[in-house]
C-alpha cells in the first residue's frame, strides 16, 4: 500500500518565476509584461499574432520576445514552428517578487516593473468596461469596482495582502483545464488586487487637511 499522496499546491515551484535583477531588467517595458501576459494566457502563438493583438510591427514583436527569451521567461515551441514561422510559448504561469532586497538594488527597473504591471491592469479594466455591455447579465453583475480606505501599519498592511493571496488561492486557477476540473460555464475571471499607501492626505477632527509631513495634532 502506497502513502496517500499530498494534496497538489496550486502552482508547483516550477509554474513560478522568481524574479532577479535580469528577469527584473527584461520586463521593464510594458510591452513585455503585455506578451507575457497573452502567451500564459492564451498559450502559444507567433510573433506576428502577438503583433496583431497589440498593434505592434512582427519586427517589434519578436525583439520583446527574444528578450523576454534571454531572461529565461519564454521560449521557441519547437513542437508548432517551422522555418518560416517561430512560435513561443511561456515557461512560467505566474512571476514572483518577492526579493525585497533587489528592490533596493534596482530602483529604476521596479519603477518600471511596477508601473507597466499596473498600466497593463488599467489596460484590461478599460477592455472589460468597453464591452460590458454586450456581456451577459450574469457576468455583468459579477464585476466588481471599488475601494476602501483602511488605517493600518505597514505590517498589517502586509498581513491584509497576504490574506487576500490566500482568499484567491483558495479558487480554480483559470490553468485548470483538465477533464472535470472546471464546470460548465466557467470562464476566465482577472482578479486585480491593489494594497497601495494612501498619498491623496487626511483630515483632522476639524476638517483641515494634514499636510504629509506634517505631525497630527
Amino acid at each position: 500500500m502506497t502513502d496517500p499522496q499530498p494534496a497538489p499546491r496550486p502552482h508547483e515551484e516550477r509554474d513560478i518565476a522568481v524574479l532577479d535583477a535580469k528577469g527584473l531588467r527584461a520586463l521593464a517595458h510594458p510591452v513585455r509584461v503585455r506578451l507575457l501576459g497573452l502567451l500564459r494566457r492564451n498559450g502559444p502563438a507567433t510573433a506576428t499574432l502577438l503583433a496583431t493583438r497589440l498593434g505592434l510591427t512582427s519586427g517589434a514583436a519578436s525583439y520583446h520576445l527574444r528578450q523576454l527569451a534571454a531572461a529565461g521567461f519564454v521560449q521557441e515551441d519547437t513542437e508548432r514552428g517551422n522555418a518560416r514561422e517561430r512560435w513561443w510559448r511561456s515557461v512560467h504561469r505566474l512571476t514572483s517578487f518577492g526579493d525585497r532586497t533587489l528592490r533596493d538594488r534596482e530602483p529604476e527597473a521596479t519603477l518600471a516593473f511596477l508601473q507597466s504591471v499596473a498600466l497593463a491592469h488599467a489596460e484590461a479594466t478599460q477592455r472589460t468596461l468597453d464591452e460590458l455591455v454586450t456581456m451577459p447579465r450574469e457576468w455583468r453583475e459579477t464585476l466588481g469596482l471599488g475601494d476602501r480606505l483602511l488605517r493600518l501599519t505597514p505590517q498589517e498592511a502586509t498581513r491584509l495582502r497576504n490574506e487576500l493571496d490566500e482568499v484567491v488561492a483558495r479558487y480554480r486557477p483559470a490553468s485548470a483545464t483538465g477533464p472535470g476540473e472546471a464546470p460548465e460555464g466557467a470562464e476566465g475571471v482577472q482578479v486585480v488586487l491593489h494594497v497601495l499607501p494612501d498619498l491623496e492626505g487626511s483630515f483632522d477632527s476639524d476638517g483641515r487637511e494634514l499636510d504629509q509631513n506634517e505631525d497630527e495634532r
